[in-house]
């Protein structure tokens, strides 16, 4: 949610896989229209977009029911790193799973966390966002 943190390097994904961007998130952000294999691929891939102040793929990944209008990036946020902490179904032969994370920003300088539990369906082969907890 921040403009100020940089576009990351080819050797570096903001979602902490460990590869480089072209070979994670990047791939799902060319082609939204495959929008990740599994839900945590995608969920990887939102956090990239946060990151990386992606209004059209967050727009796109997200489910016409929960969808709103516009996503607004807070400038005074900077995001520092994704930890999974558990899924449940989302695979690739699944309709529905669920991710659990933590991301880890700071707003002001001030370090914070967000803990969240996602919800993604599948919707004609592909993976969207439902909401989170």
């Amino acid at each position: 949610m921040s403009a100020s943190v940089p576009t990351p390097t080819p050797t570096q994904c903001p979602c902490d896989t460990g590869r480089r961007y072209g070979e994670c998130c990047g791939p799902i952000h060319a082609e939204g229209a495959r929008l990740g294999s599994t839900a945590e691929a995608l969920m990887r891939a939102r956090y990239s977009a946060y990151v990386m102040c992606d209004e059209s793929f967050l727009l796109e990944s997200w489910h016409v029911d929960t969808r709103p209008p516009a996503v607004v990036f807070d400038p005074d946020i900077s995001w520092h790193g994704l930890t999974v902490i558990d899924t449940e179904s989302g695979g690739v032969f699944d309709a529905a799973g669920e991710v659990a994370f933590i991301a880890r920003f700071d707003r002001g300088g001030e370090p914070l966390q967000l803990e969240e539990r996602s919800s993604f369906v599948r919707v004609e082969s592909r993976w969207m966002y439902v909401t989170g907890e």
